[in-house]
């Protein structure tokens, strides 16, 4: 199994982060059929091979994701494309 462990900073207030951060899950939720929802400042998402956390922090976003067997072989591809989407949505 692969873990995916990025810390990207940010500069907007936590509204707008929260907000840029529920765009990206459902996006995701619809292209990947990936069921989320939040606990706390938290955002768990999860689906078959895949289960994983965005924490809200002040000025940081701290995304984890554990990788089933089947997709720990595309650990590179998806966390490059995570790291896309962060750059994208927060700078």
């Amino acid at each position: 199994m692969a873990s995916i462990d990025i810390l990207h900073d940010h500069s907007k207030t936590p509204k707008q982060a929260r907000k840029a951060i529920e765009e990206v899950a459902k996006k995701l939720s619809e292209r990947f059929d990936m069921d989320y929802g939040w606990d706390g400042d938290t955002l768990n998402f999860s689906r078959s091979g895949v289960d994983g956390h965005i924490a809200l922090l002040p000025q940081q976003l701290h995304v984890t994701a554990d990788l089933g067997f089947l997709l720990s072989a595309m650990k590179g591809p998806i966390e490059s494309e995570i790291r896309r989407v962060l750059s994208e949505k927060f700078g």
